[in-house]
């Protein structure tokens, strides 16, 4: 899925200066493109450094190398991370696969939706076995990294990462009942991970090392965000060393250049042209922008679809060259998976300009045959205006298939959406008494209409009930 390129020693050297063609406006909006490309990056850094900064897998936080296995679905208490799910069972874990593979094993799923997407330093899906393309039979795979070649031991399939870091970010679906956590947990202590080096052997992965110099209490964005232009290239700098550019990057290791950063080599900005360090300082907040600008940017583009209230894409997990389009979905929703494994429709209101509140009732109607077209499951969820969960007498965060609906006459099924409860609560998704988002996920979408992925499916509209 993502090559990398060619040797560290094939870029050009750092220049300190400029030519006389390169202009203020040139060398601005070259740092900004630079910054952009970047982002992913830097931002999977701190997301490690902060998710791995732990002495024993606790919480969201594991060691390098070590799962962590989440045992339940948050509450509407719960605000350690926006937009959490009441659907799947996070199982994840960090690799450094720079000096050797890691292998990973399986148990048999069963029946049971998961999936174990990889992403690597870029945020690139290099392989997502689970459910959808390797089946639930029990799996043994190496994650292989960049210009290593070896041999695998016999049955153990290879997933090649173009980068040293690598994040796995498995979901396993589970119903919230005590019997279906039990069920889950028991399959989530079977996937298991260890170097390739100790495959096959006894094998005890060593505690990890706490840094107190990581914040673990400021949100990753918000400490990206806050870097420096200096400092967010020195780090981005190191970081190619061992997660190296593609080779459809080259015109942009070319800009890099410019700006006196060359993977493989330290970036240093005291020696940079002072048009250049000029250029660099004032990136951040212009780059920000125009990626956070990407979420209406990018409809014009045909990289997000605004529909019956709905912003959507399916152009997640990769993304060639499109550098905006990578960076928006890192901004917004670090860990997204490929469009054939999931898509994401989220409503704040029924159009840009109006949002959903719970000072009124809301009606979402899906005609008969019509409910989410998936091979995985649907749910719709409630999120506050802050993305957290709203606390209900039901404690009821989702609506979704597993839920027993009442269909009306025709067939076709209402969801009824407000603060209120009404008469029959079958189909009520409780509401809070202010704003509120709605988020469609969308497991395993059909590919073939009807489709949201090729568009012959359309997330209806929510409509405010009389």
């Amino acid at each position: 899925m993502v090559v990398a390129c060619g040797g560290k020693n094939e870029s050009p050297a750092p220049s300190t200066s400029t030519s006389a063609a390169a202009t203020g406006g040139d060398l601005a909006a070259a740092a900004q493109d630079a910054y952009t490309y970047a982002y992913p990056l830097v931002t999977m850094e701190y997301t490690r450094r902060v998710l791995t900064n732990t002495v024993e897998p606790q919480g969201t936080a594991a060691p390098m190398g070590q799962f962590v296995r989440m045992r339940e679905y948050p509450n509407a208490q719960f605000r350690a991370v926006t937009a959490p799910n009441a659907d799947t069972l996070y199982t994840q874990a960090w690799f450094d696969v720079a000096k050797e593979p890691w292998i990973v094993s399986v148990p048999d799923m069963g029946d049971r939706y998961f999936l174990l997407p990889m992403l690597d330093g870029w945020t690139e899906v290099f392989a997502s076995p689970g459910k959808r393309t390797t089946g639930g039979k029990a799996q043994t795979f190496a994650i292989t990294g960049p210009g290593w070649s070896g041999t695998l031991p016999p049955g153990v399939t290879e997933y090649k990462s173009a980068t040293a870091m690598v994040w796995l970010l498995g979901r396993i679906f589970c119903t919230g009942t005590p019997e279906d956590y039990a069920a889950v947990h028991a399959l989530q202590d079977q996937i298991t991970a260890v170097p390739l080096s100790a495959y096959g052997k006894p094998y005890t992965a060593a505690p990890g090392v706490v840094d107190p110099a990581v914040d673990t209490k400021i949100a990753v964005r918000e400490q990206v965000n806050a870097l420096s232009g200096a400092d967010y290239f020195r780090t981005f700098a190191d970081l190619l060393k061992t997660n190296p550019p593609t080779a459809a990057d080259a015109p942009t290791v070319q800009t890099l250049a410019k700006l006196g950063i060359v993977p493989g080599q330290a970036f240093d900005a005291t020696k940079l042209d002072p048009g250049v360090a000029s250029a660099i300082a004032d990136a951040p907040k212009a780059a920000q922008g125009k990626i956070m600008a990407w979420a209406k940017d990018g409809i014009a583009a045909g990289d997000n679809t605004f529909q019956n209230g709905w912003l959507f894409t399916t152009k997640t997990g990769t993304y060639g060259t499109n550098y905006l389009q990578r960076a928006y979905i890192t901004a917004i929703g670090l860990g997204a998976n490929l469009p054939q494994d999931a898509v994401y429709p989220t409503s704040e209101g029924p159009s840009q300009q109006v949002k959903y509140n719970g000072a009124n009732k809301y009606v979402m109607h899906f005609d008969k045959g019509q409910l989410p077209p998936v091979k995985g499951f649907w749910s719709l969820t409630m999120y506050d205006a802050d993305y957290f969960f709203v606390d209900n007498p039901l404690n009821r965060y989702t609506l979704s298939q597993r839920d027993n609906l009442t269909t009306n006459p025709d067939g076709s099924v209402d969801l009824l959406i407000q603060a209120d409860p009404p008469s029959d609560t079958a189909n009520w998704l409780p509401a809070p008494k202010g704003d509120f988002v709605l988020m469609l996920r969308m497991y395993w979408p059909q590919e073939t209409a009807p489709s949201i992925i090729d568009g012959t499916w359309k997330v209806p509209p929510v409509t405010q009930a009389p």
